[in-house]
């Protein structure tokens, strides 16, 4: 079973993985969008549980499955993967919990994880920003307050570019409704427009009308 629970940011997550056999271990997965060429950071944590054995494999969902991070047997030490995004999407952490061999699944074997995507201005180390280019306390938070601005503004833009697709597809469908309920119309008109001439021309040749 896998519980799951929203902390802190909406990019930060808590949540238990029970620990499998390796025959059929199946990944728990999570996603997050991330825009072109943006940094991101994925913080890994994983709480104390005997004879398992946690993975986390961080790809895109791209055709090309590209991967960015992987590592095996994550310890209770904070664990960092750090990558540059190049194509806008879904970045994807997958997280298995395997058990040692002659284990076999049990409520008991059970271990938390705590995942922390940074995105963008998220992975901005500022305190050594200010020492490498000398900002003033002041200075460094007009640079934070800069970052997130830029931030949102890409939220936003990326909200914009879905609402457009959305309401194209509208638009495509309610085309392709209204072009079928012609057709249909078409057809019941022709349809009906045929039966009165055969019936016409059957009851001619029954004598029935002249």
């Amino acid at each position: 079973m896998l519980a799951l629970s929203w902390v802190h940011t909406a990019q930060a997550i808590k949540f238990t993985i029970a620990g499998q056999e390796a025959s059929d271990a199946r990944p728990f997965c999570i996603s997050h969008h991330v825009e072109a060429d943006t940094q991101v950071v994925v913080k890994v944590k994983v709480g104390n549980g005997p004879h398992q054995k946690v993975s986390v494999e961080v790809t895109d969902d791209s055709v090309h499955m590209g991967q960015f991070w992987k590592k095996d047997n994550l310890s209770e030490e904070l664990q960092r993967g750090a990558f540059l995004n190049k194509l806008a999407g879904n970045v994807v952490a997958c997280f298995t919990n395997v058990l040692a061999s002659g284990y076999k699944p049990d409520p008991k074997y059970t271990r938390v994880v705590d995942v922390d995507f940074e995105i963008g201005s998220e992975t901005i180390d500022y305190l050594k920003l200010a020492e490498k280019e000398k900002l003033k306390p002041m200075e460094l938070e007009l640079r934070k307050l800069e970052d997130l601005v830029k931030d949102v503004i890409e939220d936003m833009e990326h909200l914009q570019r879905r609402e457009e697709k959305m309401r194209n597809t509208n638009e495509s469908t309610n085309a392709r409704v209204q072009w079928f309920s012609t057709m249909t119309m078409v057809v019941l008109i022709a349809l009906g427009a045929w039966q009165i001439v055969y019936l016409k021309q059957f009851f001619r040749k029954k004598r029935l009308i002249d």
